[in-house]
């Protein structure tokens, strides 16, 4: 096969996933009529030719049917909604959903060094048994009734001083509890936008905004992001091109590549915004684990275009689902019914359990001694990966992520593959670019990077891996 011969076939296998992605994801149904060849192709930006072919090769896979004089039209009744025929068709080793299965289902005898949460022993463990003994004792209500539509009263005033500290001016009425950081997104989502608008992520982020944003069915663009946060050029850039009505990303310790945005790209970014009519989600899931305050975009905003959401499931445990949207009041009550509608109440067990280690002084003293932890943690896992030539991309003020690029020639996905033979869990950099530019990426969590069988099998791997006349710490 020829150049041409192999760019015309990938063209066509690239009109027959769109074709396919819009009946996985209901946006054509059975019995819809597929658009025109004509408006098709320049849709696709390919010639018609390449449309004609993919239309005829669906027909052939009974996916479509041509009726003479009219047209195409899906055929048959709807496959099952799939958020993973949505998006680009990736290898599994660089599929969100693989890091994510794999790290849940792996034993403890697998090492999770991809994973996103704290070892179980490096969570306050004593804290939340007085919390679930104190839980016990709780009224019947408080045992077996819904909670409120906002949720429990104390916990929301808690956290409005706690987000005081940062800045943000945010009464108890304007924020709304929720079972996790990913419901609280979820119903943002759900509030703000519809299948087919454009929604903004930082290339890279966290792996699972590409998997729900899919499930809403949206168009998903990206922005660099850089050591002070979104490139403001392309930012601009991006936001005039695209129009996107949503914009999601983290502010501090930013997941994956623990960056902290810098004031003077926080006013960009604010300033662009209020030009182009953009939401913002802040999700403030880290805030916890900064050694001192970064910049909000809710202060700076006064949650007008910035939403903030966050949770208690990386810092205090995941079995305990409590999380927030902080919103404008004036979007409350919508969000109110959104939650009605997909989960009607709130557990009212979680968040007495957190509001009594706020209460008690256990959870400040379990995030200073974490911090320090973690802080060990990440210059011992430096050390070791630069001795191997592993280099971070930046040194973090604080968290549990080190976003690092290995040496070239190596691909991070054929890496975690090999590794996963050897029962070790990696998450490699293209599960978090959507423009897929992170191949050589790696994203640790130092908490989860102690057992020395995770730096042999590295070695091991990369020594595999690197191009001949070389070696994996050139």
């Amino acid at each position: 096969m020829n150049r041409v011969e192999a760019d015309e076939g990938t063209r066509v296998g690239r009109v027959m996933q769109a074709i396919r992605s819009r009946i996985a994801g209901r946006e054509l149904a059975a019995g819809a009529k597929l658009p025109s060849i004509r408006r098709f192709s320049e849709t696709m930006a390919v010639s018609k030719s390449t449309v004609v072919e993919a239309y005829d090769r669906l027909a052939a896979e009974g996916v479509i049917q041509a009726r003479r004089g009219s047209g195409f039209y899906v055929a048959g009744h709807a496959p099952p909604f799939s958020v993973a025929d949505l998006g680009p068709r990736l290898e599994r080793a660089v599929d969100p959903f693989w890091v994510s299965r794999q790290s849940l289902d792996a034993g403890d005898s697998v090492l999770k060094p991809g994973c996103g949460w704290l070892p179980a022993d490096w969570l306050p463990q004593e804290a939340l048994r007085r919390a679930l003994r104190t839980a016990s004792r709780a009224p019947a209500e408080t045992l077996g009734d819904y909670g409120t539509p906002l949720g429990l009263a104390p916990l929301r005033q808690v956290l409005a001083r706690r987000m005081g500290l940062h800045s943000i001016d945010a009464s108890p009425a304007q924020i709304m509890l929720t079972e996790s950081g990913t419901q609280a997104l979820d119903i943002v989502c759900r509030f703000l936008i519809e299948p087919g608008d454009s929604v903004l992520v930082d290339d890279p982020c966290y792996f699972n905004f590409h998997a729900l944003l899919r499930a809403h069915r949206v168009r998903i663009v990206g922005v660099p992001y850089t050591r002070s946060g979104p490139d403001p050029v392309e930012l601009e850039r991006v936001l005039a091109e695209q129009r996107p009505r949503l914009y999601i990303t983290n502010s501090a310790l930013h997941n994956p590549t623990g960056a902290t945005l810098s004031p003077v790209v926080a006013h960009r970014v604010l300033k662009l915004a209020d030009q182009f009519g953009l939401t913002i989600v802040e999700d403030d899931i880290f805030a916890d684990f900064e050694p001192e305050p970064a910049p909000r975009l809710a202060a700076f905003d006064g949650l007008d275009r910035v939403v903030q959401i966050g949770s208690f499931s990386k810092s205090l445990s995941a079995s305990v689902r409590c999380g927030y949207i902080a919103a404008r009041q004036d979007w409350i009550e919508g969000l109110i019914d959104l939650k009605i509608a997909a989960s009607f109440g709130t557990g009212r067990l979680a968040a007495d359990m957190v509001l009594t280690i706020l209460r008690d002084g256990s959870y400040r003293k379990h995030m200073d001694g974490l911090r320090g932890r973690l802080a060990r943690a990440m210059g011992e896992t430096s050390a070791r990966l630069k001795a191997m030539g592993v280099r971070p991309w930046i040194e973090p003020r604080g968290g549990m992520f080190l976003w690092c690029e290995l040496p070239e020639g190596l691909d991070s996905a054929i890496i975690a593959r090999q590794l996963l033979a050897e029962d070790i869990v990696l998450a490699p950099g293209n599960v978090y670019s959507l423009s897929q530019s992170a191949g050589r990426f790696l994203r640790f969590n130092v908490a989860q990077s102690g057992d020395p069988r995770l730096f042999s099998a590295l070695g091991r791997a990369m020594a595999a891996g690197a191009p001949q006349g070389s070696t994996a710490s050139d």
